[in-house]
């Protein structure tokens, strides 16, 4: 098979239902990918060979959804296609989908949609945890894994255009994360820093209803020696290890720092950090999830 001409990106869009496939393939459809939803798993290394010779005129960016809607042991077999066309010289890119059971109940329960493994003898918990088990080998592989517990339609568009669009071949795109623990670890962080030990500008007078990003928390936690401490050492670990991963040729990598209500200390630290580990070789993006 021939490597794809440079420029060219084959991107599989996969995950749980639910979970937004859909908004996903959305998304890049309006930024002129060529987009097609439930590929039958078997078709996709045929598939991208007609992609990769320039055949019928598709344009150079392509993704493709595939979902629990297969057969067990055509996505079974999905693992192998992805390896072989990597082995190639296809530059094929895996972003998987995932999402809390409960937000994943929430939505099938206000959509009054059917799970697609879900039956007479399988209620839809059952059917999550067995599409979960039916998709591990997927979400192993995955270059990119997205938590759509807490993000609205909108926020997921914007998410996959910014983290998975526009970003350049073969620049690493990094995330820094923001995020309260009384609302659930993002499923989806490479790195996670809990910084709750620290100094909570929430029992401060007037910092309270303010946020990480107002200027009276940021000189509040400024002048805490903790603060300065911890942030050094989180600098000197992200330092040393992301070049590692960059050199592996990891596409996506995602840090995260919680704190208690995802408000104050986290959204200071993963802005600071971010600032700190930008550069013109790296796209690097801000989330703050909970003051969304």
């Amino acid at each position: 098979m021939p490597s794809m001409t440079a420029g060219r990106r084959f991107i599989v869009i996969t995950g749980l239902s639910g979970a937004g496939k859909s908004v996903a393939l959305n998304a890049l459809e309006d930024l002129e990918f060529y987009c097609i939803d439930n590929l039958p798993a078997g078709m996709l290394e045929p598939f991208c060979e007609r992609t990769t010779r320039g055949v019928d005129g598709l344009p150079d960016q392509v993704a493709v959804g595939i979902d629990a809607r297969n057969p067990e042991a055509a996505l079974i077999g999905l693992p192998a296609q992805v390896a072989k066309l990597r082995a190639a010289g296809v530059p094929t890119e895996v972003v998987f989908l995932d999402a809390g059971d409960d937000a994943l109940v929430r939505r099938f329960s206000e959509t009054r949609r059917r799970h697609p493994l879900s039956s007479a003898g399988r209620n839809l918990p059952d059917a999550i945890g067995a599409e979960r088990r039916l998709l591990g080998p997927l979400s192993e592989i995955a270059d990119l894994r997205i938590d759509t517990s807490h993000s609205t339609v909108h926020e997921l568009r914007k998410l996959v255009q910014e983290r998975v669009a526009r970003r350049a071949v073969a620049v690493p795109s990094i995330q820094f994360m923001s995020f309260g623990y009384k609302f659930g670890i993002p499923l989806d962080a490479d790195f996670v820093f809990d910084v709750r030990c620290l100094p909570n500008p929430y029992w401060e007078p007037g910092l309270r209803n303010l946020v990480g990003t107002d200027a009276a928390v940021a000189e509040f936690l400024r002048r805490q020696p903790d603060v300065e401490a911890m942030l050094e050492d989180q600098l000197r670990f992200l330092e040393r290890w992301i070049p590692r991963f960059e050199s592996e040729q990891r596409s996506y990598l995602s840090v995260a720092l919680g704190c208690t209500g995802g408000r104050h200390r986290s959204v200071y630290m993963a802005d600071w950090l971010a600032r700190r580990l930008g550069s013109a070789n790296r796209r690097v993006l801000l989330r703050h999830r909970d003051l969304e």
